[in-house]
């Protein structure tokens, strides 16, 4: 029976080597290669193995997770055990939108990293199985109720740049001056998706409603929700409450 093949994206020496060391002597993985940035494995996606095993923070521009998202616009699907020690909200709130829903394992890495544990992972990533070890699932848990909480936490960093600022009332070439850009459209694009993402209408219609109710939730601090007939709501405890 053929073994799996597998390449290793770590950028710790020691750790890399005693993975390598480690999954080769069980003879039920073979280790085609082992990178350690994230971009490395992306010049080398030929490579094609059945499945990666790699940390979620690493050398290079690249996190893991924004590394196996670049993988599957060119394989779909392909399975993947992530693995971390870090506990930044940041990569919680990544790995949520994602999309990686399926052919993975998110584990963190004291708790899942010996071979023997690692192997049920790699086979289970391969026939398109998901896990998510109970603590990462918590954390992740914490951020999305974290991002509830205040709409400004659903924005990019220049989304939120331009959302502040739009909500202390300047102007479109206002904000473009202010941000450094030279095209006041690149914000009207911004804008856009801020409408987009906080539910905003953003046809050339609506955009000035649009425009007025983002600086309204960035002013209250929080994601309201317009009825047909104006009235506004906001979520708090799982009940809908009128905003007056």
């Amino acid at each position: 029976m053929r073994v799996p093949s597998l390449i290793l994206v770590e950028d710790n020496k020691k750790l890399s080597q005693a993975l390598i060391q480690g999954l080769e002597h069980t003879e039920k993985v073979k280790v085609m290669a082992h990178y350690t940035s994230g971009e490395k494995a992306l010049e080398n996606l030929q490579d094609s193995p059945d499945v990666y095993l790699m940390d979620v923070s690493l050398a290079g521009t690249l996190n893991g997770i924004e590394t196996i998202v670049e993988i599957r616009k060119e394989f779909p699907r392909k399975p993947v055990v992530i693995y971390s020690i870090q506990d930044k909200d940041s990569y919680f709130r990544q790995f949520r939108h994602s999309g990686i829903l399926s052919h993975f394992a998110y584990v963190k890495k004291s708790n899942y990293l010996l071979p023997a544990m690692i192997l049920p992972l790699v086979s289970d990533a391969i026939f398109g199985k998901s896990f998510i070890d109970p603590e990462i699932a918590d954390r992740v848990e914490e951020v999305i109720q974290a991002d509830h909480s205040s709409p400004l936490n659903l924005l990019e960093p220049n989304e939120l740049k331009v959302a502040l600022l739009l909500g202390n009332g300047y102007s479109n070439e206002q904000i473009a001056r202010i941000m450094g850009y030279k095209d006041k459209r690149t914000i009207s694009r911004i804008n856009g998706q801020i409408y987009i993402v906080w539910d905003l209408k953003e046809n050339k219609e609506d955009e000035k409603i649009a425009r007025t109710r983002a600086a309204l939730i960035v002013r209250e601090n929080k994601l309201l929700h317009w009825e047909k007939d104006g009235r506004a709501f906001y979520e708090k405890k799982g009940e809908w409450l009128e905003w007056q």
